[in-house]
């Protein structure tokens, strides 16, 4: 199944509290419930206006209407082509 990084404009992101963050996390869970086995969150990124996720799921459009249902941003959706690491080098 595809992987995807989402790219999240949230300006102040990086000043999110722990219990924001939780807040975000625990909306983010509730729709994918709802949507269904077929989506999965992977991991998410916060840096200081920009939160990037990693989704596994069936299409982009999947990806896009997680992002509305939980009224999250999706401002940019890639798919991953490649993974590579140190390793890849060897």
């Amino acid at each position: 199944m595809p992987k995807y990084v989402i790219e999240r404009d949230i300006p102040g992101a990086g000043k999110l509290s722990p219990d924001q963050l939780q807040g975000i996390s625990q909306k983010s869970c509730s729709v994918l419930q709802n949507l269904g086995p077929q989506i999965q969150w992977v991991t998410s990124y916060v840096t200081d206006d920009k939160i990037y996720c990693v989704y596994i799921a069936p299409n982009a459009q999947m990806v896009r209407e997680h992002a509305k249902q939980g009224g999250f941003p999706a401002n940019k959706v890639s798919e991953v082509r490649s993974v590579i690491d140190p390793t890849t080098a060897e």
